[in-house]
């Protein structure tokens, strides 16, 4: 699974990684220590606001991570579904649609997984050490019932990361992974004009399995209240 990552890149980093044409929302500051609930930022393909019939643009853009569906009646939901199972997401009620229409990418440095050894749990940071990861995501619009028609914030943007059986130097760690995309598939994921769930289930299986590299870091990582960069700190 994936319930911590580091994101310490810029604006301006991730618009040139990932060839962004528009940013929505003011940058979000660096975290070694990023949590679920909190603001992170996406990268999607969409048609600009106020013209739905144009072609869609690449956007950066600011998100609650833990998806929300439509169809929920509160925002609580949302930090039970941090990750969806990328096996099920053209199946399940709460993925469906968005797998269809919303698909996104979260960029992360790297994520922060435990591993269960002599009845304790030691804290890995798996990374990429060529650069930025681009995590497979799906992202949500809910409507907040308490909030009023003019108010700018009626609409919340959530995000699940994705995740998959982990093999090799990870599966010792986690038997499940984040699903990364390399950078041939990246465009391919976001196109919102791939609609069909077959089409879908056919672009998850030509993602190869991750090649990261896994090193122990400090149990500081456990606390939510710890973010610096010596999280990221081998031990």
């Amino acid at each position: 699974m994936c319930g911590r990552y580091a994101s310490t890149r810029s604006d301006s980093d991730l618009q040139a990684v990932f060839d962004i044409a528009e940013t929505v929302g003011a940058e979000v500051p660096a975290s070694y220590n990023v949590a679920p609930t909190q603001t992170v930022r996406t990268v999607l393909e969409r048609a600009p606001k106020d013209e739905p019939e144009a072609d869609a643009v690449r956007q950066l853009r600011s998100v609650r991570w833990g998806l929300i569906p439509s169809w929920a009646k509160d925002a609580k939901i949302g930090s039970r579904l941090i990750n969806a199972r990328s096996e099920t997401i053209t199946e399940k009620p709460s993925f469906k649609k968005a797998a269809s229409r919303r698909r996104c990418i979260v960029p992360a440095d790297g994520y922060y997984e435990w591993e269960k050894r002599d009845g304790a749990k030691v804290p890995y940071f798996l990374h990429d050490g060529d650069g930025v990861l681009a995590m497979a995501g799906l992202y949500e619009l809910w409507r907040d019932p308490t909030r009023a028609e003019d108010d700018e914030n009626r609409w919340v943007w959530s995000v699940t990361v994705l995740t998959s059986p982990a093999a090799d130097a990870l599966g010792h760690i986690h038997d499940r992974s984040p699903v990364v995309l390399p950078p041939d598939l990246r465009s391919s994921w976001l196109d919102p004009a791939v609609t069909d769930l077959g089409d879908v289930r056919d672009l998850l299986a030509a993602i190869p399995e991750p090649r990261l590299e896994p090193y122990e870091v400090s149990t500081a990582v456990n606390s939510v209240k710890n973010n610096s960069p010596e999280l990221l700190t081998p031990v």
